[in-house]
């Protein structure tokens, strides 16, 4: 039986309280989604990385584990440097499996989100 965990994967931040934002994300969907294993894991400026991330979830027993892009569009770090780790990381851990989704760009929710933003700036401005 496989046990799949989920990795929320963002840059990272200098500015702490945006990684942290992102761990809160990963909580949520911890919470949310059934899944037990969820990690946050940052390209650069924030802790852990995606080999710190992906070695826990296996210490953990994770088999399967999806590495979900906390990025907008398919940009340079989700063409070039994902594949590259993801490929080290499935070299380094060969009993697991592990794979990458898209980013959030094309998503439909992503419409309702920009929506939504725009109605609350709408309610703000009639509020003062």
């Amino acid at each position: 039986m496989s046990t799949t965990a989920i990795v929320i994967f963002a840059h990272g931040s200098s500015i702490e309280s945006a990684n942290e934002s992102v761990r809160q994300v990963a909580e949520s969907v911890r919470r949310e989604s059934g899944f037990e294993l969820v990690e946050a894991a940052f390209l650069g400026g924030g802790v852990p990385d995606l080999d710190t991330a992906i070695a826990a979830l296996v210490e953990k027993g994770a088999t399967r584990i999806i590495v979900v892009p906390y990025f907008l569009t398919l940009g340079l770090h989700l063409q070039r440097d994902l594949p590259g780790i993801v490929g080290r990381l499935s070299r380094a851990f060969p009993g697991v499996e592990i794979r990458a989704t898209p980013p959030l760009d094309g998503h439909p929710a992503l419409c309702t989100i920009l929506q939504e933003r725009a109605r609350q700036a709408l309610e703000a401005g009639r509020s003062n």
